[in-house]
Order: C-alpha cells, then sequence, then structure tokens
C-alpha cells in the first residue's frame, strides 16, 4: 500500500534586511532595519563623513565600509543611501550638494558597482518625510504630510500617498529664498529661520544656547528668536496655501525646544490661516534618525524594483 504524499509546510519568505544611510555635513549614519510595519532596528553605526571629496568616491568608500559592517550582521538584502543638497532621485545624482563640494555626482551609481546590492538614492530631507509619513508624527493620518527640519540649514518636503514631490531635484528649497522687506532684507530665509542662522545672528556657539538665553529674557537673543518664529510661520503658511498639508512636521534640533517654538508658531498659523484650513503642528518623531528611516525606505522600494529573492542577493549570506 502506498503512502499519501504529504504536502510539505510552507516556509515563510524571510523580512528582507535594509541597510539605511544618511551622509550628512560631518557625519556619515547608517541604521540596518528588518522591513516591517515598525522598522525594527538590528544594528547601527556612524562615521565621519569624508573632507574634500570632490567626486564622492571617498564617500563612497566609506559607505561601502559600513555595507560591510552590516554585512558581518547577517544578510543584506537592499541599502538605501541619502544626501543633502538638489539631488536627482530619478537619475541617481547629487546635482549640488555644497557642504560636500559635489556637483554632479553618480552616486547611486558608484555604490551600486561598490557594493553589489540593489540601491534606493534620494535627498535626506525628503527621506525625512517619507518617514514621519510611514512611521512617525504623520502615521495613520490622512492627506498629505510636509516636513520642515528647523537644522543647519532649513529646508521642506511634501509627501502625498507615499510619494514625495521631487521636480528634478528642486522642490522644497525654502530656505534659499531672499527676504526683500524689512529689517531682514537681503537675508536668506535660512539666515533667520535656521538653527545655524540662529546662532549666527546672536553669536551664541549653537542654536541651543540661544534657547537658554531666550528662557532667561536675553533682548537679543529674544529678538532674534522672534524673527525665526515669524520667517518660518510665513513659509509654513505658503506651504499650507498652495500644498494644503493636513499635517505640518516640525523637525531638526530646533523641535528640542518644545512649547517655546509650538506655541508661537502655531498661534502665527493661526493668525496667518484664519480664513484657510490649519493643519495640524506636530513635532517629529524620528528624531535625527529620521533620514535614515526613509533611506530604509528607499532601499525597500529599490528591492521592489530589482525583483531579487529576498536571501540571495549577491554578497549577502543567505
Amino acid at each position: 500500500m502506498t503512502t499519501p504524499l504529504r504536502d510539505s509546510p510552507v516556509r515563510p519568505a524571510p523580512a528582507p534586511r535594509l541597510l539605511g544611510v544618511d551622509v550628512g555635513g560631518t557625519t556619515v549614519k547608517a541604521r540596518l532595519v528588518e522591513a516591517g510595519p515598525d522598522g525594527r532596528a538590528l544594528w547601527e553605526r556612524r562615521v565621519p563623513t569624508p573632507r574634500g571629496d570632490a567626486d564622492g568616491r571617498r564617500t563612497v568608500a566609506a559607505v561601502v565600509g559600513l555595507v560591510d559592517a552590516a554585512r558581518e550582521q547577517g544578510r543584506l538584502d537592499a541599502v538605501g543611501l541619502v544626501v543633502p543638497g538638489i539631488v536627482d532621485d530619478e537619475a541617481g545624482t547629487a546635482v549640488a550638494s555644497v557642504n560636500l563640494g559635489w556637483r554632479d555626482v553618480p552616486l547611486r551609481a558608484l555604490l551600486e558597482r561598490a557594493s553589489s546590492v540593489p540601491v534606493g538614492f534620494g535627498q535626506d530631507v525628503r527621506a525625512g518625510a517619507l518617514a514621519e509619513a510611514a512611521t512617525g508624527a504623520g502615521a495613520g493620518s490622512t492627506g498629505g504630510l510636509a516636513f520642515v527640519p528647523v537644522g543647519t540649514g532649513l529646508a521642506s518636503a511634501f509627501v502625498e500617498r507615499g510619494e514625495s514631490l521631487v521636480s528634478g531635484g528642486w522642490a522644497g528649497e525654502i530656505g534659499q529664498v531672499v527676504l526683500t522687506s524689512g529689517p531682514l532684507a537681503g537675508l536668506r530665509v535660512e539666515d533667520v529661520a535656521s538653527a545655524g542662522g540662529l546662532a549666527r545672528r546672536v553669536g551664541a556657539e549653537n542654536a541651543l544656547a540661544v534657547v537658554e538665553l531666550v528662557r532667561a529674557g536675553d533682548p537679543e537673543a529674544t529678538t532674534a528668536w522672534h524673527d525665526l518664529v515669524a520667517v518660518l510661520a510665513d513659509c509654513l503658511t505658503w506651504i499650507t496655501a498652495v500644498a494644503a498639508p493636513a499635517t505640518l512636521v516640525v523637525g531638526g534640533g530646533l523641535a528640542g525646544a518644545g512649547a517655546l517654538l509650538f506655541d508661537p508658531l502655531g498661534e502665527a498659523l493661526d493668525e496667518r490661516l484664519a480664513h484657510s484650513r490649519r493643519p495640524a503642528l506636530v513635532p517629529a518623531v524620528h528624531g535625527d534618525g529620521a533620514a535614515m528611516v526613509g533611506a530604509a525606505l528607499l532601499a525597500e522600494r529599490a528591492l521592489l524594483a530589482d525583483r531579487i529573492p529576498v536571501g540571495t542577493t549577491a554578497g549577502g549570506a543567505a
């Protein structure tokens, strides 16, 4: 009598393991995550950003070093790389990253050749916006999300239905707009409404030192703070008028000022948007890891586009 064949149990496919890499002006940050609703972090490392690297090759070598270190933790299926400045996501090119001295550098192609894994590529602020929309301050919200990190400089990004507005890499560059009236005429927006600009105007070591001066009632710091709130409120107002996001997410180091920033900023928006729909104004959730989280999301998209079965990518352990 023949024994009936039994169906072999079907083993679930392993969750993709993704490395999100954020290249900043001073630090390259990398986080290995397991794809899923919460993007469980498995490993993280930070290394200095190479200086004087006009062709981007030493930076790519630093990223490859992080890729190799991540592979020591087990399988690696894809990498997401995000960088600052004007970035052409589709072409995979850093069009103009002034702080890093890059112009038209084909970073995605360089990293793909050096790492032999699918590479997602994009701009750091847009990646942060994707992260906040997917698993951060905007998770579960309907409608668009605008992300404005108030850091060394000032930029913004807009996400609608999981997709960023790119426009050849130029979308969201609000910090470069020149103010043309009043006592601040001639300054760029980010000269006034960024953490770096605030510290320079007051002559303080950093923006958090200015926050403490404001809390202590220092007149010069208080004036600069009021200028920052007013100019930032103008920016958020025009973003709202043009794109009508449901949520405005303010991030960057200055978001740590809490009510000192968000209370007057909310009041300024109420005044400016008295006859419009006022979006929710909320602090970012992911902190300085937002771009890494977003880079991992770009890595997952690159893996899906590449259609390589998880666990069989070149150079990774099965």
